[in-house]
């Protein structure tokens, strides 16, 4: 079962040309090293993209107005228009396959230190949105509550805070709710805080964000009627290529833009960019495959062609052995368990230190406290790499040990 003599001089043989010995093992250690790392940090990256977008609905889309490249029906080319509250009320009734649609006012200047409450202040974005704007890009509640509908029926002076400036604005600690703060001269009661995250955002950064009714920002700020963004969600199986379409023709109708106007209206597909990051994942999980495979096949092609060499050093030795009654198929089980000795130990050594690298890099990242990433490979990716060793170690043997069995005693007895 277990041949204690055969392993001894398996290891005599190895270590009998240790400098050969140990390149050959190198490629092999190289190659399978390069399979783990690169396959480790292919998934690395997906969790760290997956992350980025986790709180961004992936069937949506944002749309803005910009100047006309047309003139149309009177209007000069180089018009400005503007998205208003009429608008929302026609895409709702008339866009099919529509879940949800919100509008979005942030302006883009803020003035220093807009922010205040008591001695502590900040200059942080605001933006006025629905409630359902919740459901486009997720915000998750370390305090209080999200906006609601009464909230921007009624034109309540509340305000969702974000992370940081809840940090500037409060003690550690501290429940801000039912507390006041002051944006750009204006009270506000705040009423949760979003906590966010390292994960993209569409409006900004969540943790530097003051988020108000959309009502009350638009008189506030007097907007009167205008919308700055608008933000469109699919139902379930609809593509938001096919609202996207549909809400475009009804804003072109309504303000009298050009139907072929592509520059009127500005717009990004959220699930466009979705597919397109799950196409660049894989075609970078696929290359890191192709690359790390070719890495380990040229490793063990060295093994192989060390073992031709092997076997020709040993011809007399080999025929010595067939003389002496030694079986083709003894013979063959040496070659190919030398060869795969050589194999599973520097094909271990290699996952084991590509597992480590992954770790500590893995380490690294998380070490300032940031989300947990996944530079590693899972138990069943490490298994089929130990399986792929083995069977190319095992293969690696099969042509030396098929010439070491051809070979004629009387031949080799013969030979210099």
């Amino acid at each position: 079962m277990f041949d204690l003599d055969r392993w001894n001089e398996i290891f005599i043989t190895i270590k009998r040309n240790k400098i050969r010995s140990i390149l050959t093992a190198f490629g092999v250690f190289w190659g399978i090293f390069m399979l783990v790392v690169l396959l480790g940090g292919g998934r690395g990256l997906e969790h760290v993209v997956s992350n980025q977008l986790s709180g961004i609905a992936s069937n949506s889309c944002i749309m803005w107005s910009n100047r006309t490249s047309e003139a149309y029906k009177g209007f000069r080319k180089g018009r400005y228009w503007q998205i208003n509250n009429r608008d929302i009320e026609i895409i709702k009734a008339n866009t099919k396959g529509l879940s949800e649609v919100s509008p979005m006012i942030t302006p883009w200047s803020a003035p220093t230190d807009n922010t205040v409450r008591g001695e502590k202040k900040g200059t942080f974005s605001v933006q006025g949105v629905y409630s359902n704007y919740n459901k486009i890009d997720k915000h998750t509640m370390q305090f209080g509550r999200y906006l609601n509908d009464m909230d921007i029926k009624e034109e309540r002076k509340v305000c969702v805070i974000g992370k940081r400036v809840y940090e500037t604005l409060f003690n550690r600690g501290e429940d801000p709710v039912g507390q006041n703060i002051r944006v750009d001269g204006v009270y506000y009661k705040v009423i949760g805080v979003g906590r966010g995250s390292d994960n993209m955002s569409v409006s900004g950064d969540k943790d530097e964000m003051i988020t108000i009714p959309f009502a009350t920002m638009q008189k506030l700020y007097k907007y009167g009627d205008n919308i700055d963004i608008l933000f469109a969600l699919s139902e379930t199986g609809v593509a938001v290529s096919d609202i996207q379409e549909q809400i475009e023709t009804i804003l072109k109708n309504r303000h009298s833009i050009a139907p072929h106007d592509k520059q009127a209206i500005n717009s990004f597909n959220l699930e466009k960019t979705f597919k397109q990051v799950g196409y660049l994942i894989f075609g970078v999980n696929i290359l890191a495959l192709i690359v790390g495979l070719g890495t380990l096949l040229a490793g063990i092609i060295g093994v192989s062609n060390i073992m031709m060499v092997t076997v020709r050093e040993r011809t007399q030795e080999i025929g010595i052995r067939r003389a002496i009654g030694a079986k083709p198929s003894a013979i063959m089980a040496q070659i190919m368990s030398e060869s795969f000795t050589i194999t599973a130990i520097a094909g271990f050594l290699g996952i084991s230190f590509g597992v480590l690298v992954l770790q500590v890099f893995d380490l690294g990242l998380s070490a300032d406290g940031g989300q947990t990433t996944v530079f590693q490979i899972n138990f069943f990716t490490a298994v089929a790499a130990a399986l792929v060793i083995i069977i190319l170690g095992t293969l690696a043997g099969l042509g030396p040990a098929f010439r070491a069995m051809k070979i004629k005693p009387i031949e080799a007895l013969a030979e210099e």
